[in-house]
């Protein structure tokens, strides 16, 4: 007897679900966008006369991006997304949307620093570097797939590469996992212990910070300078009972990685109040990004409930 599943080649769908996923968070920069975006592709599919279909990834592949197009597209896109409060929301080490991690193009394509000047590019742009760089598409696929013709997908991805090499401020190398946590540790000691001397000598000279104002601004906050950074992390850093009372108690800190990055989680219970990420130089941080708007911190969250954390550095702030 023919099941649900049968009828629909549910499975087929379901053995790109991850996959797709990842495409469109990384077109979208949202968690809970890229899931409605395959939602919606699953009706497509379940619509679609499936016998026409030749190849089913291929095919979902275009629904799916031409889904994330539509929503880039949007009016209501862009206001969101020129209104100076667009930041990616946060994906905890070992999410499957921040795969494929093979290389480390793909790896950095989910960075938050990444994402956010994909931002930038118009959304055919982005959506041509993606599936080149982190999906590996041919310029033929990619044509097929956007409706437009290689010669296009060849020069959308100059243009990219183009304006992502002007804005991109540090990238081309990782960082040994145990060098980045030994320097997040000495930034943490210094920023709770106000030693400003010591923190502004593990900030790059043209390091800088983006906050939410503890995800009360309705514009990200935005600071450069070692000293302007240094002064800032130490006032955000540094405990106090009005502090304590807007978070409820008195957070946990944890050691995390978050979009591939180094990070400090601040948790109460198993509730992640905010996350603080960093892009770390060989011996330095060049970059610090505070997010505690509950939104960005959704699908961060789910995944840190089932999560076995390591031992707090800080056990109470």
């Amino acid at each position: 007897m023919e099941t649900v599943s049968d009828r629909f080649d549910t499975s087929r769908f379901v053995a790109s679900r991850n996959r797709l996923a990842s495409l469109a968070y990384r077109l979208l920069g949202s968690a809970a966008d890229a899931q409605d975006a395959v939602q919606d592709a699953f009706l497509h599919w379940q619509a679609a006369d499936r016998q026409q279909i030749k190849v089913p990834e291929a095919w979902l592949t275009k629904v799916v991006t031409n889904l994330c197009l539509d929503r880039l597209r949007s009016a209501q896109a862009r206001r969101e997304r020129t209104a100076g409060a667009w930041f990616p929301e946060l994906l905890l080490d070992g999410d499957p949307m921040l795969g494929p991690a093979d290389t480390f193009e793909q790896r950095e394509s989910v960075s938050l620093a990444m994402l956010t000047v994909l931002e930038r590019l118009s959304p055919v742009e982005r959506a041509v570097y993606i599936l080149r760089e982190a999906f590996s598409y041919g310029h033929a696929e990619i044509a097929e797939i956007l409706d437009i013709t290689e010669s296009a997908s060849q020069q959308h991805l100059h243009r990219a590469r183009t304006r992502i090499t002007a804005t991109r401020r540090r990238g081309g190398s990782e960082v040994d996992p145990a060098s980045a946590r030994r320097i997040i540790e000495e930034f943490l000691t210094a920023a709770t212990s106000g030693r400003t001397d010591r923190l502004v000598a593990l900030l790059t000279d043209d390091v800088i910070a983006i906050s939410d104002g503890a995800g009360l601004a309705e514009k990200l906050l935005r600071y450069d300078t070692p000293q302007r950074v240094a002064a800032v992390m130490r006032g955000g850093f540094k405990p106090t009972p009005a502090k304590r009372r807007l978070a409820g108690g008195a957070p946990a800190i944890h050691y995390a990685v978050v979009n591939g990055a180094p990070a400090v989680l601040f948790v109460l219970g198993d509730q992640v109040l905010g996350a603080v990420t960093f892009d770390v130089t060989e011996d330095k941080i060049a970059a610090v990004r505070g997010i505690a708007a509950a939104g960005r911190l959704a699908r961060l969250n789910e995944a840190w409930r089932q999560h076995e954390p390591d031992a707090p550095v800080i056990a109470a702030w």
